[in-house]
């Protein structure tokens, strides 16, 4: 993830998507990891609850550091945990490659992502659908990715806020305005009915768990996503698809 002083026009970039570990079988992960990325994933998503922040308990470092050796995308790292700081190197020595967190999270918004990329990995601030975006103006030229929520977080499952479509176009613009290659990830809910939507508010990162899992054929379920936010962003674009 570079941070060019022109970002390239979205019509060039690609549309990744982010197979959540959160609906996997955790019996057989490794398997799992293996059958995603083989099936089309651009990255791994790692969600990590700690029953504290968020109301549920998940997974930590350990699991980031099995999994890694069947993980030959980056993995995408989402701390849902307060405090954060003392988390960020144990998965950063573990094998992430990008490490994402809340404001509400850390006492010190500037001092976190700094401990992020001084631990080698890229940093990624995330908005839950009612945190403001005003805090973003004053930490974005920091950033490798903005994760805006479009749950509320703690369980898989969940369905799509609506309203948090205003708020992918308000970010996109941010991006936009700031010139830097910058990725706008969306997570919860995201599903083929809804990807085209999601594409074209301007997103570039989907994380669909449930949606990609819970069918067992992940690549046409990663297949469809990706067709269906990319004709989104041709459609908004005024591209052909």
């Amino acid at each position: 993830m570079q941070n060019p002083k022109t970002a390239p026009p979205r019509s060039g970039q690609p549309m990744r998507i982010a197979p959540s570990l959160l609906s996997a079988k955790f019996a057989r992960l490794g398997e799992e990891v293996s059958a995603v990325i083989e099936a089309g994933a651009d990255l791994i998503h790692f969600d990590v609850m700690d029953n504290h922040y968020v109301p549920n308990l998940t997974i930590g470092p350990l699991v980031c550091e099995a999994i890694k050796p069947y993980a030959t995308v980056p993995i995408d790292v989402h701390l849902m945990v307060k405090p954060v700081d003392a988390l960020i190197p144990m998965f950063a020595e573990a094998g992430a490659s990008i490490i994402s967190f809340h404001p509400e999270a850390t006492e010190h918004i500037d001092r976190t992502i700094r401990l992020i990329t001084a631990s080698g990995c890229k940093a990624g601030l995330v908005l839950n659908p009612a945190t403001p975006l005003q805090g973003l103006d004053h930490v974005l030229d920091q950033l490798d990715l903005v994760l805006l929520m479009s749950v509320n977080p703690g369980f898989g499952g969940q369905s799509f806020i609506e309203s948090v479509l205003p708020k992918i176009e308000a970010v996109r613009r941010r991006i936009d305005a700031s010139g830097r290659d910058i990725w706008l990830e969306v997570d919860g809910g995201v599903k083929p009915g809804n990807a085209a939507r999601i594409g074209a508010a301007g997103a570039d990162t989907l994380v669909a768990g449930s949606a990609v899992f819970s069918g067992g054929r992940y690549r046409d379920a990663i297949d469809a996503i990706r067709s269906q936010a990319l004709q989104g962003r041709h459609a908004m674009e005024g591209c052909p698809a």
